[in-house]
């Protein structure tokens, strides 16, 4: 079956069902699934389809790049989001100074945090501050600005000024997209330059990424895979981002 045919196909099948297998679009088309998740890398580009954990769903219904409201994103691959946020949540020590980031596996890091956690945790996400609030241990720390609704997420300049002046122990970025030449990319500017700030400042920073973010190049450039300390996923990434990541000496962490 030649390519253009699989990507008919496949946008009919979605069409169909708002969700489809890459499992099940392999047995059905007689290919590989990694042949899928290629097909699936362009499809998205052109905003055909948007891809999730073990397969895609339709992108019909917003523009071509927007990113998915934040309930949507919530259901997503939630258990590898569950599994991501326990093993950062992991990384964490006693008295430490950490920033979470906005998103979904941001928030879900929050509350993987032992209950025992003793130590100050900044953000820039209201659901996460939410989170903590009534830890006892913790003493949680808001950023000012502009306030995005769904993921409930602060930036602008206030923003930036505020993790301007703080140096955390240890930062936990959330993602819009992994690629291995466009580096960590994101849809939101006011947030990209905050997570620029919030880089610069921690000495160990961590991105939080499900593999659905993987092959996946989104509006705004955050920085390069190789300035991280390392990526939390719950699957190995492809080898060009994997060889990205490491080239430096950064980790893959897996769940």
């Amino acid at each position: 079956m030649l390519p253009a045919e699989r990507h008919s196909r496949i946008e009919e099948a979605l069409r169909a069902s708002r969700i489809v297998s890459t499992d099940d679009l392999a047995r059905e088309f007689g290919v590989s699934a990694e042949t899928i998740r290629r097909d699936f890398v362009l499809l998205e580009r052109q905003g055909a389809l948007a891809r999730v954990h073990g397969g895609a769903t339709s992108a019909l219904g917003r523009a071509a790049g927007e990113e998915a409201p934040f309930a949507e994103r919530a259901e997503s691959a939630a258990e590898a989001k569950k599994r991501i946020g326990r093993t950062a949540a992991a990384l964490v020590r006693p008295g430490q100074t950490i920033v979470i980031d906005v998103g979904t596996t941001a928030v879900g890091m929050a509350r993987a945090l032992p209950h025992d956690f003793s130590g100050t945790v900044a953000t820039c996400s209201l659901l996460v501050a939410a989170e903590l609030a009534e830890r006892p241990g913790i003493d949680v720390l808001v950023c000012g600005g502009r306030l995005r609704g769904g993921d409930l997420a602060l930036s602008n300049s206030i923003a930036q000024s505020f993790f301007a002046d703080l140096h955390p122990d240890v930062a936990f970025l959330g993602s819009g997209g992994v690629d291995a030449a466009a580096g960590l990319t994101d849809y939101h500017l006011d947030e990209v330059a905050v997570r620029r700030v919030i880089l610069r400042n921690a000495p160990l920073a961590y991105v939080l990424a499900d593999s659905s973010k993987f092959g996946r190049v989104v509006r705004h450039r955050v920085a390069g895979v190789d300035e991280f300390a390392g990526f939390i996923t719950e699957a190995e990434p492809p080898p060009d981002v994997h060889d990205a990541i490491t080239r430096k000496g950064g980790v893959i962490i897996s769940s």
